[in-house]
């Protein structure tokens, strides 16, 4: 049996997103060091602001300055932070209810050490040194032993205020495909294709998941499939990926590799976009030292019937 693989993998993209009047007057106050708040129609203000009250369900606009300093509620020890976490020391996870609030905001607190946490503790907020109109335009929370500090009275309404944000969501992983995926994986470098067939149904899935997803039951003869197959259904691609160098348009279809009941996706090359088609023939293409295709390309074949694909679509 080959060995089992794993692997580090990162997902990310960047996620753009338009700002309401809420959401934008309190990040813009946070480019300008102005917490706001909320006001709701039975008088409570709430902090972070949202633009629906989540008691009563009602519009929200009444936007109200709240007090940098606040009172810890509950709070958690985070003794090994994290890529992107606030402070690169350990720290404590706080919710801080600000002087002039009513619910309570999540955000890091500074402080040497557990024994110097607790619940009621007074606090304030540290700014960062270069605000942008984000969450993060508050460093962190800061022991504070002073008087309360009173808001200034701001209103919400700023000459220059943020009309969309960039969130840049990221997940960091270590992926294992198994046995099953593991055997596929170790075939595709001899440029080989196998799949399992299920000793039920007697299909053959491509690649394999070490179970037949129609029976539930374990599979584990490996049968070799393709190199050839068949385009089953496609679609043109006409935005660049980032970190992608191909060029846009091009296609990426499903194909029904000869000997396969169940179709896998990949990149079609060596055709004109617009001439790619349902049925068309295709192989695949190999670079030098690459573990998987590269793309597929027409045989030259004629194109296969319907009826010897329609089960994949």
């Amino acid at each position: 049996m080959p060995e089992v693989l794993k692997a580090p993998l990162v997902v990310e993209f960047p996620f753009t997103r338009s700002l309401g009047p809420v959401q934008s007057a309190f990040l813009t106050g946070l480019r300008e060091r102005v917490v706001l708040g909320v006001r709701t129609t039975d008088g409570r203000t709430l902090v972070p602001p949202v633009e629906y009250d989540p008691v009563t369900a009602d519009e929200l606009r009444d936007l109200v300055e709240v007090a940098p300093t606040g009172t810890v509620t509950t709070w958690a020890w985070n003794h090994e932070p994290r890529r992107a976490q606030p402070l690169t020391t350990p720290f404590a996870w706080v919710l801080v209810r600000l002087d002039g609030a009513d619910t309570a905001l999540l955000h890091a607190l500074d402080a040497p050490g557990p024994d110097a946490v607790r619940t009621g503790m007074r606090v304030r907020v540290r700014w960062a040194a270069e605000r942008t109109g984000a969450i993060t335009d508050i460093a962190c929370f800061e022991p504070y032993d002073g008087a309360p500090v009173e808001p200034g009275g701001h209103t919400g309404a700023f000459a220059d205020p943020l009309t969309g944000i960039v969130a840049h969501a990221r997940l960091d992983y270590t992926y294992s495909p198994g046995r099953a995926q593991s055997a596929y994986l170790a075939a595709l470098s001899e440029q080989r294709t196998v799949g399992e067939r299920c000793p039920a149904c007697r299909k053959v899935y491509v690649p394999p998941r070490g179970a037949c997803p129609t029976c539930g039951v374990a599979t584990s003869e490996q049968v070799e499939v393709g190199p050839r197959g068949t385009v089953t259904t496609f679609c043109i691609v006409n935005i660049k990926a980032k970190n992608l160098d191909i060029e846009v348009p091009y296609v990426y279809a499903h194909i029904a590799l000869d000997g396969a009941d169940l179709a896998l996706h990949a990149r079609i090359g060596g055709i004109p976009y617009d001439q790619v088609r349902m049925g068309l023939r295709v192989e695949p293409v190999w670079t030098p030292g690459a573990r998987h295709p590269d793309h597929y390309r027409p045989t030259g074949e004629p194109d296969a019937a319907y009826d010897t694909y329609k089960e994949l679509l």
